[in-house]
């Protein structure tokens, strides 16, 4: 019942900010950030265990302070995806500011598909409305969310913007779907990569400690010899023309790293994993440099997961695999 009432407010919340001047839901956001943040409950206390990994040398007060900016750059994502549906095609343009583009468009525009591995960064679905009207059609999963009645509202607003949503649930057959995809040729399909949701993920190193990240991008790239570019995030304040054209103070930068040649030497779950590695270093350099636009409220550092819990998944996961 209380799942329930949370849901209804969540959704009552997302069409009545829909309505409102923008100032007004940014206000809201920013309170509504602060709050969560006194109140100190798990993923906020999650946050900050995971930016001491990023900040190791940071003080209590420091850490403090990064994790409150933190919470509210990650409602500042909710407030700006509430407003989406309401953006013409030229504010959304004006309120992503590109760098690095024309490596994917020289994929694209002979008729490859491009892998981007992406983490919890910035305004994502802003930057995949983005990409979707600019470089290319976009394909993507969409871990299925809980309570049914949001994640059907996610996927309606992307989905509206051109997106193709490919449903990740438990037994799915979602993985072969992309590789499908990408295969067909001429597609984006970006990965929020930095969690690994199904326990088949490949551990690497970030900030010096073993996390455990999604095998997806690597292995799509490996397996069709799609390009990967590393893509990072972050909100940036908008200023003079551009921020009068966008229509508000705040835009993302969104930049595409270098492609990363998949190694082609060794057995195939070694290059997966070298892979990984390297556009993990890519983001991690970036999360370094740009902390509080990283909206990993989760667990992602093997140190944190539950040891017990832990080796059940992965053995669920390794029958899964086995009866397949």
């Amino acid at each position: 019942m209380r799942a329930r009432r949370t849901t209804s407010l969540f959704l009552i919340g997302w069409r009545v900010a829909a309505r409102l001047p923008e100032d007004v839901v940014r206000a809201a956001m920013h309170v509504a950030a602060d709050v969560a943040w006194l109140r100190r409950g798990g993923g906020v206390r999650q946050l900050e265990a995971n930016l001491a990994r990023v900040r190791p040398a940071a003080t209590p007060q420091e850490l403090r302070q990064l994790s409150r900016e933190g919470v509210r750059t990650y409602l500042r994502y909710f407030g700006e995806t509430f407003m989406l549906g309401r953006m013409t095609q030229e504010q959304m343009t004006a309120r992503v500011l590109v760098q690095g583009a024309e490596g994917i468009m020289a994929e694209v525009t002979k008729g490859r598909s491009v892998v981007l591995a992406l983490g919890h960064q910035g305004n994502y679905d802003l930057a995949g409305a983005w990409a979707s009207a600019h470089l290319a059609p976009v394909t993507t999963v969409a871990e299925r969310l809980e309570p049914p009645d949001v994640f059907d509202e996610f996927v309606r607003l992307r989905e509206g913007f051109g997106l193709t949503i490919v449903p990740l649930d438990a037994g799915s057959d979602a993985f072969r779907e992309l590789i499908r995809a990408v295969r067909a040729g001429g597609i984006l399909v970006p990965l929020l990569a930095d969690r690994d949701l199904t326990a088949r993920g490949v551990e690497v190193d970030l900030f010096g400690q073993v996390a455990r990240v999604a095998a997806g991008p690597a292995v799509l790239a490996v397996s069709t010899g799609a390009a990967l570019f590393p893509t990072t995030i972050r909100h940036v304040r908008l200023r003079g023309a551009g921020r009068r054209a966008a229509g508000s103070r705040w835009g993302i930068a969104l930049t595409f790293h270098e492609a990363l040649p998949a190694p082609d030497d060794g057995p195939r779950g070694e290059r997966v994993q070298r892979l990984t590695q390297a556009w993990v270093d890519v983001l991690g350099a970036d999360i370094a440099a740009h902390p509080t636009h990283w909206h990993m409220l989760q667990k992602v550092f093997v140190a944190d997961l539950d040891p017990q819990r832990d080796a059940a998944t992965r053995a669920g996961a390794e029958h899964a695999e086995e009866a397949t």
